[in-house]
């Protein structure tokens, strides 16, 4: 009994002093991470600025893409303001691949750019703050959003320069169902290019101004309502430029339908995109426009929809088609087959110019009329450019057209 003392007083002695020593050696690992986390902290901060450095003198050697209104140089953007709209005319930046490594989340302190001497636009241009009787505030919007020109979400691998796009000058009214919509989706497949390719991306965007634009007539300031909105995106390394604009509204067609070349943009902007590029390759980039080339992986197995003066007269692309949807005038639509499916059911699917889940244009052959086929649709049509005549209706932003024979179908030649 006495030895089973001693052995237990023994073993308990051992262990205290291992807890201590083991306590002792963490608390000196744990003061090492927090130093080392900290040096981490501060060499990001330094790369960081270093980084912001880059872009602005990167920015600068661009040039402006014109001359009218304030220039305001913020830590990663540069914007051109007038006063007369209340918005800015343009807004410049470069997109960093490096937004694919960003973690910093919307901060939503929209403020006063105080850079803008004559003032810029502010929280009372895009609704009325007041309380409620439980205290609480109530917002009051005029019907429009307060909308990123440069996207906050390209800025996210920076806090500070996250958080500059949240100046009033950054921000148009922008119709809701633009806003969220087609306009944020732009935005995402710009980026999603960039982080493909590992590239950084010079980018100008902005209202498309003139005289006649209609007030806001509840808006402090007088700000303008913009018709459309305009980008132009250049790839510098792969020698590619592309622009787009689009209606400030609920846009019902894909992103390609408002593809533009950079000489079209310039053209309803009056502006000057990339000044600083030799005059040869601002030439070759502006003046021609494949937005196949800005397809994400995911649509490279897609086509480039057919040229619309290739169609000739009575026929019309895939995109034109959109004109006629639940017309209920038989027309004439043409495209290349991407993709097919035949259900259980045996009802068959044909996808015109691009596959799903990115459909825009299926032609449909019910069971009942798969009769009416010499040959099976599912096999013959698939990579062949066609024209299929009938009413095209529209389901759930997809355009579609019935096929009930094969006298409906044309196949064309490859010179399309």
């Amino acid at each position: 009994m006495r030895i089973k003392l001693i052995l237990f007083f023994f073993i308990v002695g051992i262990s205290a002093f291992s807890q201590e020593d083991n306590a002792h050696r963490i608390g000196i690992l744990e003061a090492t991470i927090a130093t080392k986390r900290a040096e981490i902290a501060a060499l990001t901060e330094q790369a960081d600025s270093l980084k912001l450095i880059d872009i602005s003198e990167r920015l600068l050697e661009m040039g402006w893409p014109g001359e009218e209104g304030e220039l305001v140089i913020h830590s990663a953007f540069v914007l051109s303001y007038s006063e007369e709209h209340e918005m800015a005319n343009w807004v410049a930046h470069i997109l960093s691949k490096e937004v694919a490594e960003g973690r910093t989340g919307r901060t939503n302190d929209f403020r006063i750019d105080e850079q803008v001497s004559t003032g810029s636009a502010e929280e009372k241009d895009y609704f009325l703050k007041s309380k409620k009787s439980d205290g609480t505030m109530n917002y009051d919007g005029f019907g429009y959003d307060r909308g990123h020109l440069a996207p906050s979400a390209d800025f996210r691998w920076n806090q500070k320069a996250l958080s500059e796009t949240y100046f009033y000058s950054n921000m148009t009214p922008q119709h809701p169902d633009f806003n969220r919509e087609i306009w944020a989706e732009l935005e995402a497949s710009i980026r999603e290019y960039a982080i493909e390719n590992q590239v950084d991306l010079y980018i100008v965007t902005g209202p498309v101004l003139g005289d006649d634009l209609p007030k806001s007539e509840r808006s402090l300031n007088g700000m303008s309502i913009p018709e459309y909105h305009y980008k132009a995106v250049l790839d510098q390394k792969n020698k590619k430029a592309i622009g787009y604009i689009m209606p400030n509204k609920r846009c019902d067609k894909p992103i390609e339908a408002y593809a533009k070349s950079i000489d079209e943009v310039e053209e309803a902007t009056g502006l000057d995109f990339f000044p600083a590029l030799p005059d040869d390759m601002e030439s070759l980039l502006e003046s021609k426009m494949d937005y196949s080339l800005w397809l994400p992986a995911d649509e490279q197995g897609d086509a480039k929809i057919i040229s619309a003066s290739k169609l000739g007269k009575g026929r019309y692309n895939t995109l034109q088609a959109y004109e006629f949807a639940d017309t209920k005038k038989k027309i004439e639509v043409c495209g290349t087959v991407v993709s097919t499916f035949k259900s259980k059911n045996n009802n068959v699917f044909v996808n015109l110019d691009k596959k799903f889940p990115n459909t825009i244009f299926t032609l449909t052959v019910w069971a009942r009329n798969e009769s009416n086929f010499s040959y099976s649709p599912e096999n013959a049509l698939l990579n062949q450019k066609i024209c299929a005549r009938g009413q095209v209706t529209m389901r759930d932003g997809v355009m579609q057209m019935n096929l009930v024979n094969e006298k409906q179908v044309t196949f064309i030649d490859d010179g399309f």
